[in-house]
Formats: structure tokens, sequence, C-alpha cells
């Protein structure tokens, strides 16, 4: 046959895994390989536009802007790289060789980051991209892959694993922040190459512990047998490095253009996807047009969501009283970025108790409705910084450090009704055929999210920087978007929920 050389990775019966703390126990090796992995990327998170103004800029506050704008675009690629990742590994690589050559690629580029040339950091963030691309998406689908289609624990599974993620992006600002401004730090500005160098080797640790512990998975995202040859790795790789110029070319075109290259891709996406739903029948027709119902609302909740590592850096920064805070004489700005993995940790298991016991009693919301309330929480933290803005700004115009710590929190609580159930959602909804496309699928929404949020963030920020009534024009807009399109899906909840027959 023609398309032989595309045969995708055949489904791989489940084996008898060994049951640990109620889960497969390769659970858990992927929850470790997810953790470095994060730590990785949750590593440079705090730095990135901190390091564009004070590097490239001079510290000049009008570098914000331009700096929220390269931030979510790199957001914006890490995520739409997913849908080409989940492609390869679907019918080219399996996931596991996927997983392998991503981190080869993302752990060169956050080396390369480290070089204070801004030619050289465009190129090294289209590394990351590439990397992560073929990383991420295949790392989420072989969770999935753990569990039988019906199986009660896999909402929870997807929870566990999701604090994996929260595991690493809690410890990875404060340990880089601590290694960059208080053991190699020489002024008063933080030697932010030693962020990127540190969330390096934590990539080469998930790289390792991955490449050790993947026996485990007994076939899982192995490829298939007629897919084995080295020479596809090679020829995955070599891609992968002819495809850097091209997302370097991306992040140099501005975030405007990268959105409509985004949007066109999301729409190719949608085709691929409906035209194999379609083929496989009205059922899985449904359960596609569904998914990609579920996605738009996903875009509108990341395109707010992911201020935390542009506005609302520059917000903790410049006009959150940091002083006398925990004893410290200033509370730093990068450990802002782990107040919503701490939050994650507490709350992913009570959260994930509480959808097991109203599943118990058969009252647990269906998906659309826990998606309408992570995006009702979002809104209330935009409410909370509106109200600040408006009544809290003391004389120097400082709003108090509670504010945004509780702003991670209700965020957190809004991240856990959407996001690990969206990855769940993506594995019992995308046509059987294109499950890594579908995932795909999931991160580019996630993606045009992000990058929408560097454009809001730039119009937060403004030509000249942050200022309170910038902070509250914007914010404001992000309140009603939000508490609009959360009520929205409450009322279309039914019909959604009719199209995914009986998936819950």
């Amino acid at each position: 046959m023609s398309g032989a050389a595309t045969i995708p990775t055949p489904e791989v019966k489940i084996p008898q895994f060994k049951q640990f703390l109620g889960h497969p126990a390769p659970l858990w090796m992927l929850f470790m390989t997810e953790f470095w992995e994060r730590f990785a990327f949750y590593g440079i998170r705090w730095a990135l536009v901190l390091y564009i103004v004070s590097q490239f800029y001079a510290g000049d506050p009008a570098g914000q802007q331009v700096a929220n704008l390269t931030y979510g675009s790199y957001l914006a690629l890490v995520y739409a790289g997913a849908v080409f990742g989940g492609y390869i590994a679907d019918r080219v690589i399996g996931y596991q060789r996927s997983i392998l050559v991503g981190a080869v690629f993302m752990a060169a580029g956050l080396f390369a980051i480290a070089l204070p040339n801004p030619d050289i950091f465009k190129l090294g963030l289209a590394t990351i991209i590439v990397g992560n691309g073929l990383f991420k998406p295949n790392v989420s689908t072989m969770v999935g892959k753990l569990y039988a289609i019906n199986d009660a624990r896999r909402d929870s599974g997807f929870t566990i694993f999701y604090m994996g993620i929260n595991a690493g992006a809690f410890v990875a600002p404060i340990l880089t922040q601590v290694l960059a401004q208080k053991v190699f730090n020489t002024g008063d500005v933080p030697a932010y190459k030693v962020v990127f160098i540190a969330a390096g080797v934590g990539m080469l640790i998930s790289l390792v512990w991955f490449a050790i512990g993947r026996r485990a998975l007994m076939g899982i995202g192995a490829p298939a047998p007629d897919a084995t040859s080295p020479m596809r790795v090679a020829m995955v790789s070599l891609g992968g490095v002819c495809v850097i110029p091209l997302v370097y070319f991306l992040l140099k075109a501005g975030a405007e253009n990268l959105q409509i290259v985004l949007t066109l891709l999301f729409v190719a996406l949608a085709v691929m996807l409906m035209v194999e739903g379609i083929r496989q029948g009205k059922v899985a027709r449904d359960k596609t047009i569904a998914m990609m119902i579920i996605f738009a609302f996903n875009i509108l909740f990341w395109m707010f969501f992911e201020q935390a590592g542009s506005s609302f850096t520059f917000l903790a920064d410049n006009i959150v009283n940091r002083t006398g805070v925990l004893g410290m004489d200033v509370f730093p700005t990068a450990w802002f970025q782990s107040v919503n993995s701490i939050a994650i940790i507490v709350c992913a298991p009570i959260i994930a108790y509480i959808w097991v016991l109203l599943a118990q009693r058969h009252v647990n919301p269906s998906i659309p409705r826990k998606f309408g309330l992570g995006l009702l929480f979002n809104g209330a933290a935009f409410g909370l910084l509106m109200y600040a803005l408006s009544y809290l700004v003391d004389p120097v115009g400082k709003i108090p450090f509670w504010i945004l710590f509780a702003v991670y929190w209700v965020q957190s609580v809004g991240e856990l009704c959407l996001s690990p159930i969206g990855l769940s959602m993506v594995t019992k909804l995308a046509p059987t055929r294109l499950v890594g496309l579908g995932m795909g699928g999931w991160f580019l929404s996630t993606g045009i999210g992000n990058n929408l949020s560097g454009i809001f963030a730039s119009y937060v920020s403004g030509e000249r920087g942050m200022s309170v009534a910038s902070a509250l024009g914007g914010y404001s807009f992000g309140f009603w978007s939000l508490m609009g399109g959360g009520l929205l899906l409450f009322l279309i909840a039914p019909l959604i929920q009719k199209l995914m027959h009986g998936v819950k």
C-alpha cells in the first residue's frame, strides 16, 4: 500500500500493570518524567520577560510590551508544536521515541538561550519549541493509554499526573531564583543565564529518567512493528533541525501575524479530525464536534490565565507591595510563579476526591460544566484584581501582597476544573486513529490562547509600561469576558453532553 510508511501505531491491549497507590505503576514513572520537564519549562518562565527588558532594553519599561508579545508567541508556538508532535508519534516513530527526541531538542535550546545575544536567544526559543512539540502531547497521551476507556480512575489518574506537572513548576522558580540572585549574582540584576542552565540540566534529568524507565510501559507507546527503523528517528531529528529556522521566523514575525498562522493551522486540524470522525460514523462525528466546541472555550480560558508569566510578572514587580512578607525585606517576584503550583498540589487531591465522591452519588458535573466552572473561577480572580485596583491602591500606587497571592489560588481552582479534565477528555472523544493529533489540537487551542494572552498583556502594559490605570482597564475586560464565557458554557452544556454520547 502507498500509505505503508505512515501506518499509525496500533492500539495496544492494556497490559496487566502492577498497581501502586491504586493506579498503574507506570503512571508514577511518567509523573517524574513530566516533573523534570516542567522543572525545565517553568524554571525559565519567571525570568523570560524580565530578562528581555533587562538584557535587550537596558531596563526601560517600554520594553515590557515587546517582552509580553514575545512571551505570548513563544508559549503559543510551544503548544502549537504539539499538533505536529502528536501526528509524528501517531504515524511515524511512536510516542516513546518522540519523547526522547523532543527531550534532546529542549535541552539544547535551554542551554542556547543562556547566551546573551538576541538572535541566538530566539533560535534557542525556537529549538525549545520544536522539542516541546515532540515531547509534551505524547507523555499525556500515554497516561491515557494506561487505562481502559471507561475506567473510573481515569480522571483521577490525569489529576495525579497534573500534580507532577505542578510539583516541578513549584520547585523550579524558587530554586532558579535563589541560584540566579543569591548564589551566582554579582549585582542587582539576577544572573539569568544561571536560570537557563539550571533548566537545561533539569531537562537532561527528564531525558535520562524516561530512557531508563520506559521499559515499565510494557509496549505502551512503542512504534508499530513495521516502524522500528532507526532511520525514521534520524529523519524526524533532521526534520526538527530544518524546522527551527521556520519557528525562528515566526517568533520574529510578531504576535498579530502569528495569530493568522495559528488560526489557519487550527482550521486545518479541525478539518482533519472532522473528516476522520465522519469516516468512523455518527457517534465519532458528534464526539469530535463536542471536542472542538470545548477547544474554543479552552482558548478563552488560557488567553487570560496565562497572564501569570507576562502581565502578572510586571504587576508583581511594579504594583504589588512585596515588602515585609514572611519576614523578608522583599518577596521575590519569581516566587509568585510557585504560588499556582503549590495551590495545585494542595487542591488537586481534594478536587480529584470531590469528582470521585460526586460520581459515586451520580451527581458528577459533566465535562462541559466542569469547564464552565474553570472559566468562572478564572473570572472571579480577575474580579478580585478589579476590586483591588479600584479600592485598595495605597498612596504610592501599590496593592496588597495578598491580592495577587489570592488571585493565583482562585485561578488554580479554575485550572483544576478544566485542564486535567481536558487532557482526559481528548483521549475519550478524539477519533481512535488520531488520538495523538487530537491531543495536539488541545495544545494548539491552548497555544492560540497563549498568543492572545501576549497581545492582551501588551495592552495591559501600554506603550510605557504597566500603570494602575492600564492594569484596571485590562483586567476589567478579562473579568467580563470570562464570566460571560462561563455562563454561556453552562447554558449550552446539555447540547454538548448530548454530542458526547455518554462520555463522562
